[in-house]
């Protein structure tokens, strides 16, 4: 702590608060369309919204009915937000009646087969990315890859760097010494991770379909017709019934530096799983994965964080680190909040920036076995029972209450939220506003949503859906600008015809393509010193 609090006072001047308060950030929020009768939507991805390959904003992920909308990074909060609203408002105009289901868990779907994948076209990279997601169906089933959430993706000033570096040891080249740093912050992100379910989970409840009756190891409580929650869960999304791959178990992929991370990524990409293979890669001339690999490509790998460079064109996401180092990180621990229209809200990006700058500035021990099974059984914790009177969590192998050690958080935390005001107090509002969510869990999102669903008794889908039909006509409402709205018409035309171009330039085969591509897995990328 000593050593954060030498930061936070060598920061604190003008010079140090501007350098801090250019952090950049991008959210990407994921979707569900829906029909009138609250299911999901078995149409193709509307026309009006572009192509889902080339369009920048607006695109799909696992499924056709899966939106994603993706904002341009903006160091500005309330531009950020607005640019995401108009995304939502243009896109909801524009789906012929359906509205967007406003929670992570999915809506009701009745026969599993009947959610569309996602396509990209017939260019080798868009067949690519359909057979990928294929792929994640044999593996996984398709239930599991609807779920929605909520990505946000953060990076710190230039000028951040250049005051930290100036005052390190030198030991390392800048662009190593700002790697290291992100990693050592992914580390602190990594054992704090359990923070974010508890005050931003929203995902306490779901409807059963969900679950088809069987024994997913949770002893649910029902309310309504069909509804299954647990009383103190704060994110059933980021429990084994979500975002989980048992496969994955076996990888031992290490953030404690660069190299490491993209050595445990590489062996990942190229070890071979028994499972997998019986699914077959190429069964009677039709491919079903993209290979029988433990990850078919790095995007598989299921992380709660990743470590981030925007990649040029053909560059895997491993080769971009290696080449230039950490660029950003992307967190991926957000369900989306049923409370906003656009799924997350000023309050929260503000705590997102407190939380990740303390990540950032504290001290990061590398992380050991131990370390990794505490992380672990924390985030499991709280996910299943965050909200319950009196839990307690393992901090360095000594148990703490959870309630105690989020108050030794907010300490250092709220001498960020000074120095970024100033003069001001949105940061030290925002961080008070969730602070009194540690006395009181019913002000957390997920104490908002069962108080909201079984007070009334009413099923979590009914509920949903009045939230569905208030949100579409706030965007069907909102008031986009002439001129915005000819910027969407014209990047959805121009995107459908990128698409054209793409699938017109075609000269190998898919095969060929796929071999070229899986060419250079023999060996890790190497890092670039």
């Amino acid at each position: 702590m000593n050593s954060f609090n030498k930061i936070i006072d060598l920061l604190s001047n003008g010079e140090g608060r501007d350098s801090l308060l250019g952090m950049q950030r991008g959210i990407e929020r994921e979707a569900l369309r829906i029909d009138d009768s609250g299911q999901l939507a078995k149409d193709s991805h509307p026309e009006k919204l572009g192509s889902a390959l080339t369009h920048s904003r607006i695109t799909t992920d696992y499924s056709e009915s899966l939106l994603e909308f993706i904002t341009p990074v903006n160091t500005n909060i309330d531009t950020l937000l607005e640019g995401l609203t108009k995304t939502h408002a243009y896109s909801v105009k524009n789906m012929n009646g359906q509205s967007l289901w406003p929670v992570s868990m999915p809506c009701y779907v009745g026969d599993e087969k009947d959610i569309p994948i996602a396509r990209y076209g017939s260019s080798n990279n868009g067949k690519m990315k359909t057979l990928y997601r294929k792929g994640l169906t044999h593996r996984y089933g398709p239930l599991m890859q609807i779920i929605a959430g909520v990505h946000f993706n953060f990076s710190v000033s230039e000028q951040l760097w250049d005051t930290l570096y100036e005052n390190s040891d030198k030991s390392l080249s800048r662009q190593d010494f700002i790697s290291e740093s992100y990693f050592g912050m992914i580390r602190n992100y990594r054992r704090l991770v359990w923070v974010l379910p508890y005050f931003f989970g929203s995902s306490p409840a779901l409807c059963s379909s969900f679950v088809k009756g069987q024994d997913v190891g949770f002893d649910f409580k029902k309310t309504g017709k069909g509804t299954l929650y647990l009383p103190y869960a704060t994110s059933l999304r980021m429990s084994d019934l979500g975002y989980t791959n048992k496969e994955q178990e076996q990888l031992n992929i290490s953030y404690n530096s660069l190299p490491e991370y993209l050595s445990g990524v590489g062996e990942a990409i190229r070890m071979p799983s028994a499972s997998f293979a019986e699914i077959g890669v190429k069964v009677d001339g039709e491919y079903r994965q993209l290979n029988s690999n433990v990850l078919q490509i790095e995007n598989e790998f299921y992380s709660p964080i990743r470590a981030k460079r925007v990649a040029k064109s053909g560059e895997k996401p491993s080769e971009a680190l290696a080449r230039a180092g950490v660029e950003y990180i992307e967190v991926r621990a957000l369900d989306v909040n049923p409370y906003s229209p656009i799924g997350i809200d000023a309050s929260q990006v503000k705590f997102l920036d407190l939380f990740l700058l303390y990540c950032l500035l504290l001290s990061s021990d590398k992380t050991d076995d131990a370390g990794e099974a505490e992380i672990a059984a924390n985030l499991k914790a709280v996910v299943a029972e965050g909200r319950k009177p009196g839990l307690e969590l393992s901090r360095k192998g000594e148990q703490v209450a959870l309630s105690e050690w989020l108050n030794d958080i907010f300490e250092p935390m709220s001498r960020i939220a000074k120095l970024l005001d100033g003069e001001g107090s949105q940061y030290q509002d925002a961080l008070t506003q969730w602070h009194a969510a540690i006395s009181d869990p019913s002000k957390t999102l997920s104490g908002r949503v069962l108080e909201d669903v079984v007070n009334q008794g009413i099923d979590h889908g009914v509920w949903v859906k009045q939230l569905s039909q208030q949100y579409h006509q706030y965007l069907v409402n909102y008031p986009l600008s002439e001129t915005a709205m000819a910027g969407y018409e014209t990047e959805a035309k121009l995107s459908l015809q990128q698409q054209q171009e793409v699938e017109a330039q075609v000269t190998v085969s898919f095969d060929e393509f796929l071999a070229d591509y899986f060419a250079d897995l023999a060996e890790p990328a190497a890092v670039n010193q």
